[in-house]
């Protein structure tokens, strides 16, 4: 059997990323991106598929920031569809079928959604929600993603609602509403996957690169692994920096909004086979969301809350959060869960820009795109699952400030993601289908690794989760990863647990060594 072809040009890590950046200096490059969460990868993916030359550099790692705290899901917009926004929910739309028809397969499948109808949900409400599925149905059509993909909601029996999650409590229960939306295997991943294609495209992707000032020619930066600061030069910059965005150019005014999720483990819900929206008691379209992952546990969270005070590198979810969605999630469950079954949580904030409205869950979800008066491009707002259209949007602003010289549209829309594959071209693959699901068309080279490295390269890190040593060595060799903290909180997700993380350490030290990497206490 031929072997699978080599990473090649999309392989990050730690002596590529000290070539380029010791290279850097010595020239001008047309595109210089400023954060590398999923905007900021994909306008570096953007701008080098036109043929610019691009240099994207973030202060910590890929997917640092907002890009590694959402819900995992790919949402069509059928929250802004009930407030009224159109516009953004087609694009939701359109952007869900790019990434599960063409970009990313391997990393976004459909998962279906259970509406539990229980006394809390009244009869008129329920009618409602009935009618916006059948409008965000319409939507996905409009959008021309098929039914192949993503099938058409439907009514369910209580017997049929409980059968998909098991742990509702049944008195009351009328039934349900079924419907289906794109759920990632990883946000991380995605981000990865993005950078690492853009880096196939020529895209210089640098993390630990801290830019302690930028203007339209350029920013001043620190490499945060030696403390040696340079110049780098650019005809073009532009600032994706997320909710750190305002911290970097002057007059943009961000109101970030917090999302906040828990992590249980898998048994606690009673084995689900559906993701479960809890409505917010007096709240309208809005749910808590109950997301089973397939690694044995399920996340519980709620997003749009507001954010107040100084922006965190890494959010923490306070205790009142965690008894609010406990609370929530109570309302609909035979057995509540309690605090004790939180065996983890997140938060993360949403770069939103203020437009003065009241609450941060009515502020638009339109992202923006500003120009300085000395040319720096920022790009706020929006939601993961719009990242590319937000990265074309910026670039297009580039082009058109006529700082760079490029008559190529955007190519993002049908250029497939490291590891992408048509799903037939996926089910033939000669690989564990877990790692199928997480890296696509590469996961015969990961097993072929593990193969190399000989017993145990495929067996779990930590008991109870299925990520594998030859995940850690892959991510170190072909991922960019440069720490412990790369390892386990974005390359993969060991670390949304702290008692997962505590045991992982030895592993993830161990690999960083296998590649001449001093490990960090991390």
């Amino acid at each position: 059997m031929t072997p699978p072809a080599a990473p090649g040009r999309s392989s990050l890590n730690a002596a590529r990323r000290g070539r380029e950046l010791a290279a850097l200096p010595d020239e001008v490059v047309d595109v210089l991106v400023v954060g590398l969460g999923a905007t900021g990868a994909g306008a570096a993916l953007d701008a080098a598929a036109r043929g610019l030359s691009v240099a994207a550099i973030d202060a910590r790692d890929l997917a640092f920031g907002t890009s590694r705290w959402s819900s995992k899901l790919i949402h069509g917009g059928l929250r802004y569809l009930a407030s009224g926004q159109v516009d953004v929910a087609y694009e939701s739309a359109v952007e869900r079928g790019v990434l599960m028809g063409r970009t990313a397969p391997h990393l976004v499948r459909a998962l279906p959604f259970v509406l539990p109808l229980t006394p809390l949900v009244p009869r008129r409400q329920a009618a409602l929600t009935r009618a916006g599925l059948a409008a965000g149905d319409a939507l996905r059509a409009a959008a021309g993603t098929p039914r192949a993909l993503l099938p058409g909601p439907r009514a369910l029996s209580a017997v049929e609602t409980l059968r998909l999650a098991p742990a509702l409590r049944p008195h009351g229960l009328r039934g349900g509403l079924l419907s289906w939306d794109g759920q990632l295997a990883d946000d991380a991943r995605l981000v990865t996957a993005i950078a690492r294609t853009a880096a196939a495209h020529g895209a210089r992707i640098l993390t630990r690169c801290r830019a302690l000032a930028i203007t339209g020619d350029g920013a001043e930066v620190r490499d945060e692994l030696t403390g040696r600061t340079l110049t780098v030069r650019a005809r073009s910059v532009i600032n994706a920096a997320g909710v750190w965005a305002g911290g970097l150019v002057d007059g943009v005014r961000l109101r970030p909004s917090r999302g906040t999720h828990l992590v249980v483990r898998a048994e606690t819900l009673g084995g689900l086979a559906a993701g479960v929206q809890v409505p917010v008691p007096g709240a309208t379209a809005r749910f808590l969301l109950v997301l089973p992952q397939g690694d044995g546990r399920v996340y519980v969270g709620l997003t749009d809350e507001p954010a107040d005070g100084p922006i965190p590198d890494v959010p923490v979810p306070s205790e009142g959060e965690i008894g609010f969605l406990l609370d929530i999630l109570g309302s609909a469950l035979d057995l509540p869960v309690r605090r004790a079954d939180v065996v983890g949580a997140y938060a993360g904030l949403r770069p939103l820009l203020d437009d003065g409205r009241g609450a941060t869950a009515d502020v638009s979800r339109r992202h923006r795109v500003l120009t300085s008066p000395d040319g720096v491009v920022t790009v706020v707002g929006g939601k993961l699952t719009t990242y590319r259209r937000m990265a074309q949007d910026a670039v297009d602003a580039v082009v058109a400030g006529g700082r760079v010289a490029c008559a190529r549209p955007s190519r993002t829309a049908r250029i497939p993601l490291v590891g992408a594959a048509p799903p037939e071209r996926l089910a033939r693959l000669d690989a564990p289908r877990r790692l199928v699901r997480r890296y696509g068309t590469e996961a015969p080279l990961l097993a072929a690794l593990a193969r190399e490295e000989g017993a145990g390269a495929l067996e779990p890190v930590v008991p109870g989760l299925p990520v594998t040593r030859a995940e850690l060595d892959w991510a170190v060799r072909h991922e960019g990863a440069l720490d412990a903290g790369d390892l386990l909180d974005r390359r993969t997700r060991i670390g949304l647990v702290a008692a997962d993380r505590d045991a992982a350490l030895p592993a993830a030290g161990a690999a960083l060594t296998r590649q001449g990497i001093v490990p960090d206490s991390v």
